[in-house]
């Protein structure tokens, strides 16, 4: 899924400050969101991580960019407990008014009226066996996926060498979406950074699973 979140290799967006040490919730509403967050999933809400960073991704591009850390988070799970029948959009908005919010605040959730079944790029079969081995050359998949992806933009159609190998994992593509489908095997991939349009030279490694990747072959 291409949205706002997919910021990797994107400029414009200034420089990433490092400020050391902080404290794990800056905010007192940082704590209650996290906790929020774990309850919803005890209730019911969702399934996997994986669903739950899609509804991240599908909330307001606007609050994405300006309501921080917890506050994509608590859109997120806005969005969720609609789409599970917990709570309604009327019950959210009473209650934010209530506590303070205002008619013409910006609402991150947007909940759907079904959960989409489509998911990103599709699994593969399940394999005993990996299909790709350490050192192999491999190339990332050009698909601009409709639902969640764990393949950013800026490393589609790219070419890397696979440097380790992490056997199979639940598959992200599908999880998010409530599909059935069997565990892909997961990889590391190391780019050179001048592969992925990155005016400077470094090597970036990239966990990928399976079927984001095809086997580049020798001349």
């Amino acid at each position: 899924m291409d949205g706002i979140h997919d910021l990797g290799g994107k400029s414009g967006f200034g420089r990433v400050n490092h400020v050391g040490e902080e404290p794990v919730f800056k905010a007192r509403w940082h704590a209650k969101v996290f906790a929020m967050v774990n309850a919803a999933a005890r209730a019911g809400a969702y399934q996997s991580v994986d669903q739950f960073r899609h509804a991240v991704e599908r909330i307001h591009s606007e609050a994405y960019l300006n309501h921080g850390y917890y506050g994509r988070w608590l859109g997120g799970v806005e969005t969720l407990l609609v789409e599970a029948g917990l709570l309604s959009t009327v019950e959210i908005s009473r209650r934010a008014l209530k506590l303070g919010a205002d008619n013409d605040d910006l609402v991150a959730a947007q909940p759907q009226a079904s959960m989409p079944k489509e998911g990103g790029i599709p699994a593969g079969p399940e394999l005993e066996q990996p299909k790709f081995s350490l050192g192999d050359r491999v190339r990332s998949s050009n698909l601009t996926p409709v639902g969640h992806t764990r393949l950013p933009c800026y490393a589609r159609d790219k070419t890397g060498e696979i440097t380790a190998l992490h056997d199979r994992w639940p598959y992200p593509d599908a999880q998010a979406h409530g599909i059935d489908a069997p565990p892909q095997f997961l990889y590391t991939v190391t780019f050179d950074s001048a592969a992925l349009g990155f005016p400077e030279s470094f090597a970036l490694n990239l966990d990928l699973f399976e079927p984001y990747l095809t086997i580049v072959e020798s001349d």
